[in-house]
């Protein structure tokens, strides 16, 4: 459950960084093509983590409050079998001189756990640090989360060892609690079926690592979202993943909306583990995604894969989006961050990696390609760009 710091800080942050996020260029409204989707959804990747960092209960919440359709958390297991949201399994990686990398909480700094620093090959890369899996769920709720991205994001700092490491059941605890609000809301108001509710779009990480390691995630996520209520193809749920083998699993275990992820380069990881030879960029083609829909409901594509960048702008729109619609698919982009350092420089602001530039105006170059729906760190601004292309 929220506890009062937690949901006191959070409101805190949407009053104070909805207020900064206002002060953006202003954009024009454009007018969408008749193929739009007539109102592409908002996913708020990892939780509002342009503003608070990625993958707490905080994150989160404060993504609802910012208009957010769908919260994503990214679900690993721990060593007794929990599933909780981390965007990767190592929760603190070392580079070779024995340096923090990166991490997300704060394990490298606990001397308890010092001998849990192991190296392991995940979907074949070499990785030293600290993973979930070595941890009990009551281990990993010692440890405190932190920024992913300190340079790049140094306001979210402030924030670091205020938040836990969230259970994928605090999750959806958390989005019960914000629809039963929704649902009051909108019955004090006389209006009791206008309502929307919050959805959630886990995403299963290494899903062939964690099975071949007794942890398999496929059965945990679909028991804990049928037990939560999460029933059916019109459930607000999509279930995500890289790999193509857990989401035919899925589709036997389950009714619920299934979307392939696509990078913009490589190779599932269960494929280079069968031998098949295909890349993302060949399931991107018609043939591959004739195939997709024959276990999934959609595609995550890479903003690569839609619009590819040449010498840093934005080139000429591929037929992803046309092709993927004709098999039946959705589509849903990622990843749209505010901040220069990530946008291509048609939108960007500045030599300021960390300054925001115009985030509204690269949505909008998406959007006229007839998506269903982005993932975005910035929900706040992503809500906005979306309002302004199509009305509400």
């Amino acid at each position: 459950m929220l506890t009062f710091r937690t949901r006191l800080l959070a409101a805190t942050a949407a009053l104070m960084l909805s207020a900064a996020a206002v002060a953006t260029p202003a954009e024009h409204r454009p007018s969408p093509p008749a193929s739009a989707s007539p109102r592409p959804i908002v996913i708020a990747h990892r939780g509002a983590s342009g503003y608070l960092p990625e993958h707490t209960l905080a994150a989160y919440w404060l993504a609802i409050e910012q208009g957010a359709d769908y919260i994503e958390p990214d679900l690993v297991s721990t060593k007794d079998g929990a599933l909780v949201a981390r965007h990767e399994n190592a929760i603190a990686i070392l580079n070779a001189d024995g340096s923090i990398k990166e991490a997300t909480t704060d394990v490298a700094e606990r001397a308890e756990f010092a001998s849990r620093k192991t190296t392991k090959t995940i979907d074949g890369t070499a990785i030293t640090g600290w993973f979930t899996e070595d941890f009990t769920l009551a281990e990993l709720k010692t440890l405190q989360a932190r920024e992913r991205l300190p340079q790049l994001r140094s306001a979210n700092t402030r924030f670091d060892g205020m938040f836990e490491v969230p259970t994928f059941e605090e999750v959806l605890q958390l989005v019960q609690q914000a629809n039963e609000r929704r649902r009051e809301e909108a019955r004090r108001a006389g209006r009791p079926f206008a309502w929307r509710p919050v959805g959630v779009y886990p995403e299963t990480k290494h899903p062939s690592y964690f099975q071949g390691i007794g942890l398999a995630l496929e059965e945990p996520l679909v028991r804990t979202l049928h037990r939560h209520g999460y029933l059916g193809r019109q459930a607000p749920v999509f279930i995500q993943s890289f790999e193509t083998a857990n989401l035919r699993k899925l589709r036997r275990m389950t009714r619920l909306p299934l979307v392939q992820l696509l990078n913009g380069s490589g190779r599932p990881w269960d494929f280079v583990q069968s031998g098949d030879p295909r890349s993302y960029a060949d399931l991107a083609r018609p043939q591959g995604l004739a195939e997709i829909a024959s276990y999934a409901d959609g595609i995550g594509a890479n903003t690569g894969l839609l619009i590819p960048l040449v010498a840093g702008r934005l080139g000429t729109p591929t037929s992803l989006v046309r092709d993927a619609h004709a098999a039946g698919l959705r589509v849903h982009a990622w990843t749209f961050r505010a901040e220069n350092s990530f946008l291509p420089d048609d939108f960007d602001a500045g030599s300021d990696p960390a300054a925001i530039g115009n985030l509204a105006g690269q949505v909008h170059a998406f959007l006229k390609l007839g998506l269903d729906g982005f993932f975005t760190d910035h929900p706040f601004l992503g809500v906005k760009a979306r309002d302004a292309y199509v009305k509400p």
